[in-house]
């Protein structure tokens, strides 16, 4: 009688094990598939951090080159019309005046300003295609984690499914447009 009584409880024991190693399988593939769902969200989330960047800074970069540009375009114009409107000896007077203050006055800058939104642009668009690839990276692990064997029949069981990489659609000319100042 005692024989089986410790049969039974070894039974017992190696069923439970069993059980538990099972359930913990289960948990370990569920765990990492959310894991790899939550870097997913990250990533798509830096793609919109990055995309509100470029709708926050390229349109306020442009409107700062426009009024430098407006600003030197108006100091220009009033150099020439004092030119203009002066007679030879007074001009001679003016030249003199321009060359002493020359040396005071800043530079025109608006091909820096051009520059560096130029930079800014280029800065801003590999940024985001670097997120995107970050996004496209996580789903493809996500979704070869999800194809293999077991953890296709455990996850499938709990309806986690394969997910689809994000197809962009800008609705956008095939040509790079020519002046961002039109």
């Amino acid at each position: 009688m005692k024989f089986s009584w410790k049969l039974c409880l070894i039974i017992l024991a190696v069923v439970l094990a069993l059980v538990l190693v099972f359930v913990f399988s289960f948990q370990g593939v569920q765990n990492k598939a959310i894991g790899l769902e939550e870097q997913i969200t990250t990533a798509q989330s830096e793609i919109d951090i990055q995309e509100k960047r470029r709708a926050d800074l390229i349109p306020n970069l442009v409107d700062c080159v426009k009024a430098y540009d407006e600003h030197e375009y108006n100091t220009l114009m009033a150099v020439i019309e004092a030119r203009g409107a002066s007679s030879d000896e007074v001009v001679g007077d003016i030249m003199a005046n321009i060359n002493v203050v020359a040396e005071q006055y800043p530079q025109l800058k608006s091909n820096e300003n051009y520059k560096q939104l130029m930079t800014e642009l280029a800065t801003t668009e590999n940024l985001i295609a670097n997120t995107r690839s970050n996004y496209n990276t996580w789903v493809s692990k996500y979704n070869s984690y999800v194809k293999k064997f077991p953890n296709r029949g455990i996850l499938n069981m709990l309806g986690y499914e394969v997910q689809s990489f994000e197809k962009l659609n800008y609705n956008a000319s095939s040509d790079a447009p020519t002046n961002l100042f039109d």
